[in-house]
């Protein structure tokens, strides 16, 4: 007999060991049978499970699971990435803690062995932390992206595109972080909003130029005033940065400074002489219209400089210092000094000489580093670029013309948009934890590319040579994730048989930094596209919209949910949440699912107190019983809805179908119909609706099992202990029911359509009237058909049990005191005079609907409020028509009731 509950904490760890030991995970070696692939987006080895996480990772199970039951060789191949700054980070304060010595000081070669280390005693986590959300990845073929064998696909395609001139070293912006001492990619990079201030400078106009500036506008903005100017004013939030200006741009069209074009300023402190070019980038209608570019600290200035042949003075050093390197004209005093000191000191400066006209105070976007939590400058440096338009081009046309799909398809404009405007790669990085760049220097600079130093010793000729200090960016060797997890440069089988993959299922957040890219690695190396199809998942935030942090406390962590409600609740809810962008979630959902599972644990135990057992041979083509073929029809609809939905990607359509199979159809209806035939005299319909609902029940697990495998996996083992012995020893390595058209029995599903609509009806009716939940009331069909009087004879002592009424009659009029209704195309009344209080229910539906009143006026005033329209977030605006249309329901149907009432005199 099963427990009277299902005990997460005990079952999970005994199945999933048990899973892994049976190699249940691996993909079939029977080369017949049809291959379906998905490679995991790899976790930071530093990481733990979070959300994000548990979304992404249920829904790779699901499709794992459900292709590996429908017969396929599956292979969902998982491992981790070795998460250059992250992990860098974490060793370099575990050894500050330690109060050992530094990196630098340490050297290199053990400061990496000491990173090893960690990794061999702590990088686990969170493989084991998925294990514990169920996740069936083949352990066996784990991989690691700094393991040996990436290792060498790494090394070989670093030299195969410098070959092909794709890879190059230039000196271009980067962001750069002064506390790690690296370039970080834009990803890396997390933008804040900070209190800050313009600051308005007045720069003189070289060889007495002046000109005439207009003050003064009259209704339509025309000039009316003017004052001779000999300077011009620009506005910067970083005053720091003026040191390297080499320039002041003004719009073309702008009237205001177009006899300046081609003039030059004298740039405070430095003296330095920079000229007034015309470009776009301006905006007149921004601070004076006037900007100054200082090419090499800003992104925007950079492309200025580039287009107006300006000069690009570095002014910061690596640890944004100021540094006189670039331009001997700046004062000696500001030499070594940190750019924010240096701020001071400029300001200070321009407030005595009288050049500083204004301090704007404002609240600006400031790029931090993610990691390092200091602000992100723009850098120029010496780095490794990939020619990522050229590769991009394929990448392009195999997703405009289908080769690869993304669901939904809506995600295709975000990864067109970037493709499109590609700029170049920075793919070097100032760490020592990664993949060493394989690139080499002899005495006079010049640069040998290879696999191997002594390759690179051969090029030059037996010369002395120092490899590059700089290793890739991370996402280099995640962009080659899909063939070389799979042994590429080596022809091996699992290449042949699995690539291009099947699925891929990610974030929007990096289409653009990992799709594009595994899309143009790919296509280049292996001449195809490495997956089929990217699914991508939404963003999972707090019930209220906001996004989940730390500091706002509303985190949900999923390894504490798994503690407290285990592993099956949180997949199910994240499965039947998936279908949104951003994915509003609460404890409180996780629960309601929790108690999705104990239904279906109860729906089983109820079965097997009734003796519902597997009978050998049993058919289910052959049921006669009318509760029996309709259950058999809506199994079978909900077998196509939840196939359709995870061949389409749409795990909430699929989680939805299970939802109301398992608690509508199967434990409320169906059990409850088959509640008088267990306790009935007629030994075959009893026989028959037994071995009908173990038949049901296996077959439901089955379709439950990839969203849920524990529960479920637990419920076939113990009822597999009675009954006729299955093919089938483990959940997991069932057969996906396929259930033929015929099993949908349209007589029998209008029968029993009627029977549910009826008493759903009667239910209904119920609740409204407020009817006590002891009284039964009478149920009269008026002046029915042959049809209706027949099915109502049929199932009267299904209608009394289930509608909770005292009788079922037929009259050719509705009774005095009852509530008429329809119901499947019939009249019926219900009987209420004299148990329900008439005064007392008016006066409770009159105050329902006042409230509902109120509710709809307060809404609507909200919502009918322009101010409140345009500053509340949309998430706050949707909840508000969310709520307005609950009230003006609710009050509809409390009318309908109110209305109602007036036939009961």
């Amino acid at each position: 007999m099963l427990d009277k509950t299902f005990d997460p904490k005990a079952a999970e760890p005994r199945l999933y060991a048990a899973w892994e030991a049976s190699g249940a995970f691996a993909p079939k070696t029977d080369g017949a049978a049809e291959a379906y692939s998905i490679v995991i987006p790899p976790p930071n080895v530093t990481g733990s499970l979070h959300i994000g996480h548990a979304l992404n990772n249920t829904l790779q199970d699901i499709l794992a699971r459900y292709h590996r039951m429908q017969g396929k060789a599956v292979l969902w191949l998982p491992g981790t990435d070795h998460a250059g700054i992250a992990t860098q980070m974490v060793v370099e304060r575990q050894l500050a803690a330690a109060g050992n010595i530094g990196r630098r000081d340490m050297g290199r070669e053990a400061f990496v062995a000491k990173i090893w280390e960690w990794k061999a005693e702590s990088g686990g986590t969170i493989v084991q932390q998925l294990r514990r959300l169920g996740a069936s990845c083949d352990w066996t073929r784990e991989r690691f992206t700094l393991d040996e064998g990436l290792n060498a696909a790494v090394r070989k395609v670093f030299v195969k595109l410098h070959q092909d001139g794709l890879i190059y070293r230039d000196k271009r912006l980067v962001n750069w972080d002064p506390q790690f001492q690296t370039a970080i990619s834009d990803l890396e990079v997390e933008q804040r909003e900070v209190e800050g201030a313009y600051w308005h400078f007045a720069y003189p106009l070289a060889d007495s130029v002046t000109y005439e500036h207009p003050i003064a506008f009259d209704d339509e903005g025309v000039a009316t005033g003017f004052e001779t100017r000999d300077f011009i004013v620009v506005a910067t939030t970083r005053p720091e940065t003026m040191l390297g200006d080499t320039g002041v741009a003004v719009h073309p069209d702008d009237e205001r400074y177009k006899s300046l074009i081609g003039k030059s300023v004298i740039l405070p402190i430095t003296g330095r002489r920079i000229p007034i070019v015309a470009d776009d980038y301006a905006d007149p209608t921004k601070g004076s219209g006037a900007v100054k570019i200082t090419p090499a600290h800003d992104f925007n200035d950079f492309q200025v400089g580039k287009r107006a042949g300006l000069a690009a003075l570095n002014v910061l050093d690596a640890f944004a210092r100021i540094t006189t390197a670039d331009t001997t004209d700046i004062p000696a005093e500001y030499d070594g000094m940190d750019r924010f000191a240096a701020r001071k000191a400029i300001v200070a400066l321009a407030e005595e000489a009288g050049w500083l006209r204004e301090i704007e105070k404002t609240r600006h976007v400031v790029p931090h580093g993610d990691r390092s939590g200091v602000v992100i400058e723009p850098w120029l440096t010496d780095q490794w670029y990939v020619d990522a338009h050229t590769l991009a081009q394929p990448a392009l046309k195999a997703v405009e013309q289908g080769d690869t799909v993304f669901e939904p398809k809506s995600y295709e404009k975000i990864y067109f948009e970037w493709l499109r405007n590609i700029e170049p790669w920075c793919i070097s990085r100032q760490l020592w934890w990664g993949h060493r760049i394989p690139a080499w220097y002899d005495a006079d600079g010049k640069i040998y590319v290879a696999e191997t130093e002594a390759e690179a010793i051969a090029q030059a000729g037996g010369k002395a040579l120092t490899q590059d200090e700089d290793v890739l960016d991370t996402w280099f060797s995640s962009a080659l994730w899909p063939f070389s997890t799979m042994g590429w440069p080596e022809k091996t089988e699992d290449l042949a048989r699995f690539y291009p993959t099947s699925d891929l299922v990610t974030a929007a957040d990096i289409i653009f930094f990992w799709v594009a890219r595994m899309m143009m690695m790919g296509l280049h190396f292996m001449d195809e596209v490495p997956f089929r199809r990217v699914i991508i998942n939404g963003l999972v935030r707090d019930e209220k919209g906001q996004k989940m942090s730390k500091s706002k406390g509303n985190v949900i962590d999923p390894l504490v949910i798994i503690d407290e409600l285990g592993a099956d609740p949180l997949r199910f809810t994240m499965a039947i949440l998936s279908g949104t962008r951003d994915i509003k979630l609460s404890k409180q959902r996780i629960e309601g699912y929790r108690n999705f599972g104990t239904k279906l644990w109860n729906a089983a135990r109820f079965s097997e107190m009734n003796e519902a057992r597997r009978v050998e041979g049993f058919d289910p083509t052959t049921v006669e019983q009318t509760i029996n073929r309709w259950v058999r029809g809506e199994l079978t609809k909900t077998e196509r809805a939840v196939s359709e939905a995870i061949e389409g990607g749409r795990f909430d359509d699929a989680a939805s179908a299970l939802y109301r199979f398992v608690w509508n159809v199967f434990c409320d209806w169906y059990l409850e119909l088959a509640k008088p035939v267990f306790q009935g005299s007629d030994e075959a319909a009893k026989v028959e609706t037994r071995a009908m609902t173990a038949w049901t029940l296996d077959q439901t697990l089955k379709l439950l099992h990839p969203v849920m495998p524990f529960i479920t996996e637990e419920l076939w083992a113990e009822l597999g202990k009675e009954g006729a012995p299955r093919d089938e020893a483990t959940l997991i390595g069932a057969a996906w029911p396929v259930l033929p058209d015929a099993f949908v029995d349209a007589e029998a599903e209008t029968e029993i359509g009627w029977l549910v609509d009826l008493v759903g009806e009667v239910r209904g009716l119920r609740s409204e009237m407020n009817v006590p939940p002891g009284a039964k009331p009478a149920l009269t069909f008026v002046a029915p058909d042959a049809s209706t009087s027949d099915k109502a004879v049929r199932h009267r002592d299904l209608i009394l049990t289930l509608a909770r009424v005292s009788e079922v009659a037929t009259a050719d009029a509705a009774p005095t005191g009852a509530v008429t209704f329809v119901s499947g195309g019939s009249a019926a009344a219900l009987s209420l005079a004299g148990i329900i209080d008439l005064t007392a229910e008016r006066a409770r539906l009159t105050r329902e609907i006042a409230a509902f009143d109120s509710d709809v006026g307060h809404v609507m005033k909200k919502l009918g409020n322009p101010n409140f329209v345009e500053r509340a977030a949309p998430a706050v605006i949707d909840e508000q028509r969310a709520k307005l249309a609950e009230a003006e329901a609710g009050k509809v149907r409390l009318e309908a009731a109110l209305a109602r009432l007036a036939d009961l005199g």
